[in-house]
This record gives C-alpha cells, structure tokens and sequence, in this order.
C-alpha cells in the first residue's frame, strides 16, 4: 500500500517547488497512477491540484497544455490534435482505459521520462517546450536528456507549425505498455522522428542525422532511415527483446515516414518491413 506522512497542497507552483526543495523526501504527486502500484511511505506529497495547470490553452502562435491536464484532455482536445496532424490523440488513445486517462497526468508522463511514455515519444516529433517554475523553458528534448533536479513542470508548449505528422507502435496486448513506439512529424522544411520504448528514454532523430530530405522520401532515404534507426541502442526485457526492438524500430520508422508524408510504402521497402523471426522477449 502507498502511505503519505505529510500531505500539501500549495497554491501555485513558487510554494510547490519550496516545498519540494527543503522538505526531506518531498515528492510531486499528479494523478499517481504509477506510484500507487508501490508499496511505501512517502514523507512528504506535494498535490499540484491548485497551481492552475489544468486545461490546455490556445494562443496565437502555440498550444500551452498544463501539467495537470489529463491524457483524456490530451486526446480529446479537437484543436490540438488538428493542429498536430492527430499524432497525440493515435499516441494515447491505447494507453490502459479512459478511466486510467482521466486520471494519468500529462506533467507526469513528461516529467517522469519514463522510456514506455507513448505521450512523451509523440511531442518529441513535435516543436515543443517544457516551462518549469526553476529552470524556465527549454526544449523538450533538452529535457530529455538532463537528468533529475527538483523541480515543477508547469506546462508543455507546442507552437503551431504546418504538421504532417503520424505515431505507430506494437504493443503484445491491447492497453499493454508498448514493446516501442516511434513518431514522424514533418514541419519547418524537416523530419523530425522520435524513437522510444528502446526500452530507455525516448530519442529524437532529425531528418539530416537519417537522411531524410524533402516531403516524400525516396525507398533509397527510407531504407538509409531504417538503418540509422536501428543503429540507436535498444536492449530486452518482459515486452521485447534488443533484437526485436532494433527490427521494429526499422520497420515502424518508415510506416511513419510514410504515413506523415501521405505516400503509400515504397515496394523497395517491403524487406526492410518483413516480420521479424522473433517476436518475443529473449
């Protein structure tokens, strides 16, 4: 069972990060779905319930989506995913059960980097920022890559751009965490294309690391991308094996290429897509 010894609930994100910075085991609590499956005490949670981060605004320029909002919020919001070619609604749509995503927090899943977060993968493909009460705004995958500091995510900025966007993943059941996710999104002149799930921290690729070029991509780039994407380090556990994930990245790399850029898969590429003689965890 998780227990709290200390319960607070500041009223913007200044008082939070106080509270987290000098009260001893101090941690942030969203909707918990995954500390829940714990069994600890907790010294001190920090609810964020009353920092106004809950609701996705529309500005000129940018989509600003609170930390509190839920992954619900995130899919069922029709300007956003209009704007992104649809990428975040396909990306958590299969995440669990409404249920579970009316409660599970998109500041959570971003914050947390966790390698399996389908919500992280996708904005990674995307122009976005994350804008915490310490380190201010930098790019999220930045973020990504820094490691762990006391802080309070207080939103996740996506500006508006001309998306051609798409999301794949495989998953060994339906709901089930995925064996690895990948997202493709084509704006400002160039791909951009996140690869996570690995089972490690989700990474993004640009189009001049894949050598990818141009709106539609020939079968020669595609199949160049495939193979940069699976030189990305990838190891096993209960969903997939290294050698399975370094097939699936491939292969889902180029589904999604294709997908954003509107294009059927080129025929040259079938081999490259050809189901892998392992599908298992090793």
């Amino acid at each position: 069972m998780l227990r709290f010894d200390n319960y607070v609930r500041p009223v913007n994100t200044a008082e939070a990060l106080e509270v987290l910075r000098y009260r001893r085991g101090a941690k942030v609590v969203g909707g918990g779905m995954w500390m829940r499956l714990s069994s600890r005490t907790v010294p001190c949670v920090v609810d964020l319930s009353d920092c106004g981060l809950g609701s996705i605004a529309e500005t000129d320029d940018a989509f600003e989506i609170g930390a509190m909002a839920s992954l619900r919020d995130l899919e069922t919001h029709r300007a956003l995913n209009e704007a992104t070619g649809g990428i975040l609604e396909r990306a958590v749509r299969d995440i669990v059960g409404s249920q579970f995503r009316e409660l599970a927090t998109v500041g959570g899943s971003v914050y947390g980097r966790f390698g399996f977060s389908d919500v992280l993968c996708a904005l990674l493909a995307l122009d976005a920022d994350v804008v915490l009460t310490g380190a201010g705004r930098m790019p999220l995958a930045r973020f990504c890559e820094q490691g762990y500091e006391k802080d309070i995510l207080e939103r996740i900025v996506v500006a508006k751009r001309d998306y051609r966007a798409a999301y794949a993943c495989v998953r060994r059941a339906a709901t089930d965490l995925p064996t690895l996710n990948v997202a493709a999104a084509y704006w400002n002149g160039d791909w951009h294309v996140a690869v996570g799930a690995r089972p490690a921290r989700a990474r993004l690729l640009l189009g001049s690391e894949l050598g990818l070029f141009g709106p539609e991509p020939s079968a020669a780039k595609l199949l160049n991308a495939a193979r940069v994407l699976r030189g990305l380090t990838f190891s096993s556990n209960m969903w997939g094996s290294e050698r399975y994930r370094r097939h699936l990245a491939g292969a889902l790399g180029i589904r999604a290429v294709c997908e954003a850029a509107g294009m059927p898969v080129p025929e040259a590429c079938a081999p490259a897509l050809a189901p892998a003689d392992e599908e298992v965890s090793a």
